[in-house]
């Protein structure tokens, strides 16, 4: 025992309390040798007449001496019992007597008998309201927790160890907190704790009960309590009693989930609103992951017909609770056809809900090419309900479940139609204003471009934000382009005006910029070429078809920059552009002094390249004018501002790009905008390795040697063979047409294997099929098979023939590009 002593009052309703038993004691041949007052009381025998008398002389009649003798030798027996025994009062009658005895030992070895009696039917009934108690620990259906004034648990009943997946025994001296999610116990503790402090019981209160090793699985629970108190008034704890709510509250939940919906759901004319405004009423209280699907002539704008078949449809929205499996789902904007057997289709089809509620979709996903789901894809029940109004199917919503392990129900499926049923009315009346946006939003996603090639010299981010209203298709774009030589194209261009025309304008201006820079042309060079494109594409404009002008493209800007991770020179040309801000590794952002340039379009007019050193870790940021000219008074405030923006510590690209838009552009500009921010990476010096070589005819021998070694560092022995070809190839051709000038070859580590040889001559190679009699004329094709890409450059002091190789596989399968 630790603690100081405590008194405890007997319960007034004990038959064996202090107060209401009779207590004897018989020695080891059955002589009364102690008899208490209440005894008396019981029996009418007083201590003179039965003390050093037989009990059974005394206190049992002599019908029942049989009946008492066998209790009493099970009594020896056991050294212990307890059970009922007739006893003869004093004035003869006969009463029955729960006894309890006990074997107790006293000095040189004496055995004696303490015995504790009450009347039996005070024992039958002491033992009923036991039976109660223990019946709501080993059977009720509702939960019981008893705490003590600390809330720690003293015991739980088998209903609230079930709901917990625990024993009673494990519960002892934990916290109810223990076993739930952090949140859900302090709500619990909470209530508990103002029960047992101010003594008003709880009644029936709902509470969130999520256990801690099932977090995700949602419970919810009715809580009535009361504080516990002894005879004296003494607070002993506090009593729970806890039941399973779980599919009550999801029934509420689902009547409140239709009212917010009906709220919510259809506030615009707007099919694709719509849409979105439909799974996010859904999803996660109904569902883990919803999707929309629209037949593709309703997502056009055209009148749905009664016999549409199943399908195709088209993706409109989607939303999911799980944003590492999206790649799984289909894309929003995919036109998609489901096979006659899938629930889909035979919702489609038929125009009624199909539920599903255990069901497997992996085989589904990978038959629809979009890869191996992942082991805790875990989707295990669906429901897909059709988009009907006035009578015609429009499309259909897919729910499924992952997370919340319960499968779909019936009720489910009610309230999922009501929703899509409120839904189809919204996107009916929405339907006839799409055809035209819906024009305007393809052809803007298939002019940009969606994703940006990941590259090694530069982190980019980028945003495009296109003009609020009717013109909200422009001709901005932005691009990123790998290069020869490990270097990358940074490209950001506006065309004039907006609309249909300048964005086909700008489309053209795009494809150009790709195959100008195939041809690893100086910035300067590419802008000339492409105002030359922008002069034809003025002389093509036609008039309409009712003969009318059409809108004239009168010009473009644009902005060319061509980045070596090598030697961390950045070059520059721009047409009438907004110069970029370039942002220090220190963080001091400022605007770049570079030559204007006029438009493109003009003709006639020169272009002129700047050259920028930008260390490893600064950052480039190209733009078009809508980002510094719409909301400010002129381009020196914009460009301030952008400088202030992106001025400071170092932050990923991606944050860069996302503080600029919210605090340089308004939800609906007034001209589109392009934002591309390159963070700049340089190689390290021992990827890089350059010789300068004399040309004379021990050159291709010395670049063998010189290779191979180089090779052997890198640890690419196994590419030593065909590399030492290419370079003596490439290195023999510049010896013998370059004129005698000094040759520099160079061998990159990169993500493929780069080697380039450089000369003075301006003569390119030329690939050709040597005739069986020629003694020569076979270098090239030998380079071009061993090679990925090959290719030529020319600079101001003469052109640079390079070629990428592709890395052996490593041991254990990894692609080519893990070499690096």
């Amino acid at each position: 025992m630790t603690g100081p002593v405590t008194l405890i009052s007997e319960s007034p309703e004990d038959p064996y309390s202090h107060g209401r038993a009779a207590s004897v004691v018989l020695d080891r041949h059955g002589l009364v040798i102690g008899w208490s007052d209440r005894a008396r009381t019981l029996v009418g025998w007083s201590a003179e007449e039965v003390l050093g008398r037989p009990a059974v002389e005394v206190l049992v009649r002599p019908e029942d001496h049989e009946e008492v003798l066998e209790a009493t030798a099970a009594c020896v027996r056991q050294r212990g019992w307890f059970g009922t025994v007739p006893v003869r009062t004093r004035d003869g009658r006969r009463l029955g007597f729960g006894i309890r005895a006990r074997r107790v030992l006293r000095t040189e070895g004496h055995r004696e008998w303490y015995l504790v009696a009450a009347p039996a039917e005070e024992v039958v009934q002491w033992e009923i309201d036991r039976s109660v108690m223990d019946g709501l620990f080993s059977r009720s259906p509702i939960g019981l927790s008893v705490h003590d004034t600390g809330l720690n648990i003293l015991r739980i009943n088998r209903a609230i160890a079930r709901i917990g997946g625990i024993t009673p025994e494990d519960a002892r001296g934990h916290r109810i907190g223990d076993f739930l999610v952090e949140a859900d116990a302090r709500i619990v503790d909470a209530g508990l704790r103002k029960v047992l402090e101010t003594g008003s019981p709880m009644i029936f209160t709902e509470q969130p009960c999520r256990l801690a090793g099932m977090p995700g699985k949602e419970r919810y629970v009715s809580v009535s309590a009361f504080r516990m108190e002894d005879s004296a008034g003494r607070v002993l704890g506090v009593t729970n009693l806890v039941e399973d709510v779980t599919d009550r509250h999801r029934a509420r939940r689902r009547l409140a989930l239709l009212t917010e919906a009906g709220a919510s759901v259809g506030t615009t004319l707007d099919v694709e609103t719509t849409a979105r405004e439909l799974v996010r009423a859904a999803v996660p209280d109904l569902a883990d992951c919803v999707s929309v699907d629209l037949l593709e002539s309703v997502s056009r704008g055209e009148e749905p017909v009664p016999d549409g078949g199943a399908g195709p449809v088209l993706r409109t929205a989607y939303r999911t609770v799980t944003a590492e499996t999206e790649h799984l789902l289909l894309p929003v904007g995919s036109v998609n056809s489901f096979p006659e057997d899938t629930p889909q289709a035979r919702c489609l089809a038929t125009g009624l809900p199909v539920l599903e509620p255990f069901i497997d979709v992996s085989e589904t996903v990978k038959a629809l090419g979009l890869g191996e789901p992942p082991a805790g894809y875990g989707v295990h029940s669906l429901m897909v309900v059709p988009l009907k109004a006035r009578g015609l199917v429009l499309g259909f919503v897919c729910l499924w479940r992952s997370q919340l392990p319960e499968p779909f129900e019936e009720d489910d499926l009610t309230l999922a139609n009501e929703l899509a049923a409120r839904a189809a009315i919204s996107l009916d009346n929405a339907r006839r204003f799409t055809q035209q946006h819906r024009a305007a939003l393809a052809l803007q996603r298939r002019l940009l471009p969606r994703e940006l090639p990941v590259h090694p010299a530069v982190v980019v981010a980028h945003r495009y934000m296109p003009a609020g209203g009717a013109t909200g298709v422009g001709g901005d774009w932005f691009d990123v382009i790998p290069l020869s030589g490990a270097r990358v194209a940074l490209v950001v261009g506006d065309v004039v005006g907006h609309g249909i025309n300048a964005a086909a304008t700008m489309g053209r201006l795009r494809t150009a910029v790709h195959t100008l820079a195939d041809l690893d042309l100086d910035p300067d060079e590419v802008l000339s070429h492409l105002d030359d494109l922008v002069n034809r594409l003025a002389g093509e404009q036609e008039q309409d078809i009712e003969g009318a002008p059409g809108e004239q493209v009168v010009g473009a800007t644009c902005l060319y920059a061509v980045y070596d991770p090598v030697s961390r020179r950045c070059t520059i040309a721009r047409a009438g552009h907004p110069p970029p801000v370039v942002v220090t590794p220190e963080g001091e952002a400022a605007v770049a002094d570079l030559p204007a340039g006029p438009p493109l379009g003009l003709g006639g007019l020169p272009f002129e390249s700047a050259e920028l050193e930008l260390p490893e870790d600064s950052v480039l940021a190209l733009y078009t004018n809508g980002l510094v000219e719409g909301a400010y008074p002129d381009m020196e405030a914009g460009l301030t501002e952008l400088c202030a923006v992106m001025a400071g510590e170092r932050r990923p690209v991606e944050e860069m790009a996302q503080a600029v838009v919210e605090r340089m552009l308004p939800a609906r500009p007034n001209d589109d905008v392009a934002l591309l921010l390159a963070r700049t990476l340089t190689l390290a010096p021992e990827s890089v390795a350059t010789w300068e070589l004399p040309a004379e005819p021990t050159a291709p021998a010395r670049a063998r040697r010189l290779t191979a070694d180089q090779l052997a560092a890198w640890g690419l022995e196994a590419m030593a063979f065909s590399t030492e070809l290419i370079v003596s190839e490439l290195v023999t051709n510049a010896y013998r047409y370059a004129g005698g000038g000094p040759l520099t070859l160079r061998l990159i580590h990169h993500q493929r294997l780069i080697c380039e040889v450089s000369d003075t001559s301006s003569t390119s190679p030329h690939l050709r099929r040597a005739r069986s009699t020629d003694e020569g004329g076979r270098g090239l094709l030998l380079v071009a098979q061993l090679t990925a890409r090959w290719g030529t450059r020319h600079s101001r002091e003469g052109k640079t023939v390079w070629t990428e190789q592709t890395f052996p596989p490593l041991p254990g399968g990894a692609g080519d590009d893990a070499a690096v």
